[in-house]
């Protein structure tokens, strides 16, 4: 038995085969189980280590069921362990593998034989880790290092240590993982012992390649190489030991089977040593022009890496300045519009006023044109200041309730005046089977509508514009699919340029008219319905006008209490002369827009009283009694929400209503969450406007029923 062993350890596998094949004759002639138990551990051990895995497993599984027939616990558990080891190098079968070293463990356990069962857990630890059950390895590694500080040696904690350390790494536990593997590899540095060393470093440069600390990745790849390197001069005299002896142990396998058969496989196993040295050689090559590839890949990566670094900071301070100058823009833009709109209301205030006094019934014309161009330059603005928040994704569609005939008349009246100046004709139909109440954007609608209608009253002389609104697909949660069509009998749109009219500032040539417009209206129209999720579809040819039709699906609102709408209430204000009563406050720092406002309301018997910025109207407030407060939002000293608020606190009941130029997209929430019910937006719709404040005016002042 000793000499078998010894001639194992040697590799010596011809001397150990004679051994254990004589172990196995005299232990089953004397019926000895424990004898042949061993010759058949020994010879599959032989075949395991020449790699002949299938020989391997036949012998240990012979073992171990000798093993079992004995029912000797120590060599079940031992029989078990080999088992369990030659199957966990393969990882198809790593789970035989578990089941083996687990009946190992069971065993010795139960026999108090802790060393074995500190062996058994080494390898079953080491198993879990390599096929990735973490949280096995975990319980079993626990379990190990309660024996681990019982064991003096201190190679035996060393693994222990390394085992924590692959743990660690697969938990992404970096520091912990850092800490035990820099300890390993110092201390197999120290001890030249190459097999912790390749381990530990292998383990150390995956852990900061992952933790993008590569020139420490790269110096611990560096050291792993340089003990592999070592590790392979080793392994070739092991291999070339290997070799020989394998061809011992062919050769006393043949000659137990065959000794006629000797010579002819002697021949065989030299060819095939020349084969494997042939092998070996091309290996080496590989393996060397792979390490070379692994240092200019890590060299390169590295280079890489510094440079999108960099990229990605002049990036990040590109980002940052664009996003100043985004800032910058959006401000500008809000204050230029806000700026623009103030002295804007009052032209077109008082130019709507003066137009309504029949004393200056000679200066109509002039008043018409005064009020129409600012109108146009109001719409112009709006254009400009729309196109720059489309640009920026900063448009989302609303969602409120409106009229959609009172949507359509006063898109209809604001062209009276260049309808009138052209000498055209608009003729609107709108399909009886649409509701009239409905819920969206009415302020996007009205845009699309009105550039398009704009563009066909411009372009047409002495001709007819058509506006028709026909139901395509209504559905039963009260959707309407609707075709919206304004076709006019103009001039029409050559081939060439139906397609580039939709850029911005592209505008057709118009000789007939003194102005041409900015060109922006079309890729205005073309923005929104993307937002919508629509196209604008064009059918033009020359001299035989142009249509623009497109699709949206509009929904209906549905209320409980009838309401009336815009004109029979402005025809019902006119009948109320006798209801002096109605007294508002008007709240504006610019004494122009609040001549224009008290002069609108007077013109309707509506009463009112002047304050000249938010502190002023909170003192007003609080001394006198108002129906109604008409608050502007900038405003010096205390602006219109923070007069609001103060308001609040004393009086929750009067309807506060912002009559304000600032931009609604970005202030809307802020101005109705500091307590205010309703917006108007300066320049106002006349309409709007009033309808906006009868709508908030105490029912009992109002009477309708003339």
């Amino acid at each position: 038995m000793n000499r078998s062993n010894d001639a194992y350890d040697q590799y010596n596998y011809k001397e150990a085969i004679k051994y254990a094949s004589t172990l196995i004759e005299k232990g089953h002639e004397y019926n000895y189980d424990y004898y042949e138990f061993l010759g058949y551990d020994i010879l599959g051990g032989i075949y395991a280590e020449t790699e002949d895995t299938i020989k391997g497993k036949i012998y240990s599984e012979k073992a171990l069921e000798l093993a079992r027939s004995t029912q000797s616990d120590s060599l079940i558990a031992w029989g078990a362990l080999n088992l369990g080891i030659l199957y966990s190098e393969n990882k198809q079968t790593y789970v035989k593998a578990i089941k083996y070293l687990k009946e190992s463990i069971e065993i010795n356990e139960k026999n108090q034989d802790y060393d074995e069962v500190y062996l058994t857990y080494v390898n079953l630890i080491w198993t879990y880790l390599e096929n990735n059950q973490i949280d096995d390895a975990h319980t079993f590694l626990q379990k190990a290092e309660t024996l681990s500080l019982q064991k003096v040696d201190s190679i035996d904690k060393l693994y222990m240590d390394l085992l924590y350390g692959k743990y660690y790494l697969a938990r992404k536990k970096y520091d912990a993982a850092a800490k035990k593997l820099e300890k390993i590899a110092s201390t197999a540095d120290e001890n030249d012992n190459t097999d912790l060393a390749i381990e530990a470093y292998e383990d150390l440069s995956k852990l900061y390649s992952e933790t993008d600390d590569y020139r420490k990745a790269f110096a611990n790849l560096d050291k792993h190489n340089q003990f592999k390197q070592k590790a392979y001069t080793l392994k070739k005299l092991e291999e070339t030991e290997k070799a020989m002896a394998k061809f011992n142990l062919e050769q006393a396998h043949k000659d137990l089977q065959s000794a006629l058969k000797e010579q002819a496989y002697s021949d065989e196993l030299i060819s095939k040593s020349k084969s494997l040295t042939t092998a070996l050689v091309v290996a080496i090559v590989i393996l060397v022009f792979t390490l070379i590839g692994i240092i200019i890949f890590f060299k390169t990566r590295r280079r890489y890496i510094q440079n999108l670094r960099l990229k990605n900071k002049e990036l990040s301070i590109a980002n940052e300045k664009a996003e100043k100058l985004s800032k910058v823009k959006t401000k500008f833009l809000s204050t230029v519009s806000h700026e623009l709109r103030t002295p804007l209301y009052g032209v077109i205030g008082i130019s709507t006023l003066l137009k309504e006094d029949k004393k200056l019934k000679a200066y109509a014309d002039d008043l018409n044109s005064l009020k129409f161009s600012a109108d146009y330059l109001l719409a112009l603005i709006n254009d400009v200041l729309l196109l720059s928040k489309m640009d920026a994704e900063a448009i989302t569609l609303s969602k409120i309730p409106y009229e959609l005939d009172t949507l359509i008349q006063n898109i209809v009246r604001s062209f009276e005046f260049t309808l009138q100046k052209n000498s055209n004709k608009l003729h609107v139909h709108i399909d009886e089977k649409l509701p009239n109440q409905l819920i969206g954007d009415p302020i996007r609608l009205s845009q699309i509508l009105i550039n398009l209608m704009g563009n066909a009253i411009k372009f047409t002389e002495k001709g007819n514009i058509w506006l028709k609104l026909t139901l395509v697909e209504a559905t039963e949660n009260g959707t309407y699919r609707t075709k919206f069509s304004i076709k006019d009998d103009g001039p029409g749109i050559p081939k060439n340029m139906q397609k580039e009219i939709f850029n911005e500032f592209t505008q057709i040539e118009n000789k007939n008219h003194s102005y041409t417009g900015t060109g922006l209206g079309l890729t205005i129209v073309k923005k929104i319905l993307d937002i919508y999720g629509s196209e604008i579809h064009l059918n033009s040819s020359p001299n035989k006008g142009a249509e623009f039709s497109y699709e949206l699906t509009i929904k209906e609102h549905k209320k409980n209490n009838k309401t009336s709408n815009t004109k029979s209430i402005i025809d019902a204000l006119d009948t109320s002369k006798n209801s002096p009563n109605k007294h508002v406050l008007i709240v504006d720092d610019n004494k122009i827009n609040q001549k224009v406002t008290q002069k609108t309301l007077e013109k309707h018997h509506i009463h009112s009283s002047l304050a000249d910025d938010g502190a002023q109207a909170v003192t007003l407030t609080k001394t006198n009694t108002y129906d109604l407060i008409l608050m502007d939002i900038n405003m010096p000293n205390i602006n219109g929400m923070e007069a609001t608020k103060m308001i609040r606190k004393f009086n929750k009941d009067i309807p506060i209503i912002a009559l304000t130029a600032v931009e609604l997209d970005e202030g809307r929430k802020e101005i109705l969450n500091s307590g205010m019910n309703d917006i108007i937006h300066k320049p106002y719709n006349l309409p709007e406007f009033l309808s906006t404040i009868f709508k908030h005016l105490p029912k009992e002042e109002m009477d309708l029923s003339h």
